[in-house]
């Protein structure tokens, strides 16, 4: 009998397809400039940062890779954008293929939904959206880059860092220094801050929050009303999301304010700025407008924190989550008071979603601390360096205290793995290799007396 691969098989599968075809093109002489040349471990670390959009480079994007390899790279962050099962469905619906109860199933599992009720219409709204995202985005680059660069290379660096910003991706192909010579330019700070957020928003939260507007704009309601009918998920997403983003940049304004190698010789507004812009890019960007290993400790392990807790379910973003570390720490606040339901705007948190939380929580530790520890040892690296890096890979932002491109071969190869787990997800490469249909919950034990705390 045929076996059938579940969705849980097929995603990692078709993140590695797509890394592999990425890596084969990225090898090929025309990818690379003629007085360079690509080794096998960098064109797959390349083609593996570019499709789990985390960022990370051993070789210089700017100066390894011709053109075509720049548009690979670029269609490969496209695809690790939006999602294998995503681009593959498109690629049926282009040919007027039929979309089957599996191929819908697929995409409400990639897409971490419930239902595969109006799956297709769904995506193509995805699609459409993200579009005229990175068309707005590029536009706005345009008005900087255009007359720096001149109109046709000007608008491609617009394009690449508009795919590159709302991907989370964290890869431009203006320079060595990433966005350092921007980092007194309040227009592009504040369109890739923009394009970041949008992008680590999750889809959902997009079509709510353009739903309620519509009706707040026809009917002339006022911002009350338009918090009030929002749904409790973008409802806690906002929250979350814009206080995380007030805290962070804080943290690093307080850290870093005297420190001349980061911000400590800007004016204060532009301090402000780039504080902002070092929040938003920790929990999922890559870009960096300051010297992240002059960054101090105590901002370089926030900066761990704020990378392993991510953007917001069903976006670009990785990490664990937003709401994912929100409803563990609430149901801990909760048990403590003794308090029987979670709740979060008056709606009870499922005991199902509080499982998968912590197991997500702490399945991602283990994994990322064990990686850095692994990564530390074979690379003579500083604690604090490992962690950086490899936190970074697994939750693909991108960021790097200057260590990516000074690993050796087996460094490289944890990176990789790091990154490849942080976007399929180690509980979803544990489901791949769980392939009985035998539940164990259907045998009952008796409860034993164990003790806790």
């Amino acid at each position: 009998m045929r076996k059938t691969l579940k969705s849980a098989q097929i995603i990692p599968i078709g993140f590695f397809v797509f890394i592999m075809i990425g890596t084969l093109l990225l090898m090929l002489p025309i990818s690379t400039k003629p007085s360079f040349s690509t080794s096998w471990i960098d064109a797959l670390f390349t083609a593996t940062t570019s499709i789990c959009v985390t960022g990370l480079v051993t070789v210089d994007t700017y100066m390894q890779w011709t053109v075509f390899g720049k548009v690979v790279i670029l269609f490969l962050i496209q695809i690790g954008g939006l999602g294998v099962v995503s681009i593959l469905t498109m690629m049926l619906i282009v040919l007027n293929k039929k979309i089957t109860i599996k191929e819908r199933v697929l995409i409400r599992d990639s897409f971490n939904l419930d239902t595969i009720d109006g799956l297709v219409k769904f995506l193509l709204k995805v699609v459409k959206g993200i579009g005229i995202v990175e068309a707005i985005g590029t536009v706005v680059y345009s008005f900087i880059l255009v007359p720096k660069f001149g109109f046709i290379r000007g608008l491609s660096y617009s394009l690449f860092n508009s795919v590159s910003a709302f991907c989370n991706a964290g890869m431009d192909i203006m320079g060595p220094n990433s966005l350092e010579n921007y980092n007194r330019n309040p227009l592009f700070l504040i369109n890739t801050m923009l394009l970041i957020v949008i992008g680590g928003l999750g889809y959902i939260v997009w079509f709510d929050v353009i739903d309620i507007a519509k009706i707040c704009i026809n009917k002339k309601r006022n911002l009350k009303y338009f918090f009030k009918y929002l749904s409790e998920h973008t409802k806690l997403v906002l929250v979350l999301t814009f206080g995380l983003i007030l805290f962070g940049a804080g943290y690093i304004f307080i850290m870093e304010y005297n420190n001349p190698y980061t911000i400590g010789h800007m004016s204060l507004h532009n301090k402000i700025l780039n504080c902002f812009f070092q929040s938003v890019t920790f929990r999922t960007a890559g870009f960096s407008t300051i010297s992240q290993k002059n960054l101090r400790g105590l901002s370089g392990f926030m900066g761990c924190i704020l990378m392993f807790i991510g953007g917001s379910p069903m976006g670009t973003a990785g990490g664990i989550k937003t709401v994912t570390i929100f409803v563990v720490i609430l149901s801990t606040f909760d048990f403590v008071r003794n308090k029987k339901d979670i709740t979060i705007f008056n709606r009870t948190v499922s005991e199902e979603l509080v499982r998968k939380s912590v197991a997500i929580i702490v399945f991602n530790f283990f994994v990322t601390v064990t990686l850095a520890i692994i990564l530390c040892k074979t690379n003579n690296l500083d604690i604090l360096d490992g962690m950086y890096e490899t936190f970074s890979a697994t939750a693909t932002v991108g960021l790097s205290r200057n260590v990516t491109a000074t690993l050796d071969s087996v460094g490289k190869m944890i990176i990789i793995l790091s990154m490849y787990l942080g976007r399929v997800g180690p509980i979803s490469l544990g489901l791949f290799f769980i392939t009985s249909s035998y539940n164990k919950n259907d045998i009952k034990y008796s409860n034993g007396r164990f003790l806790a705390g």
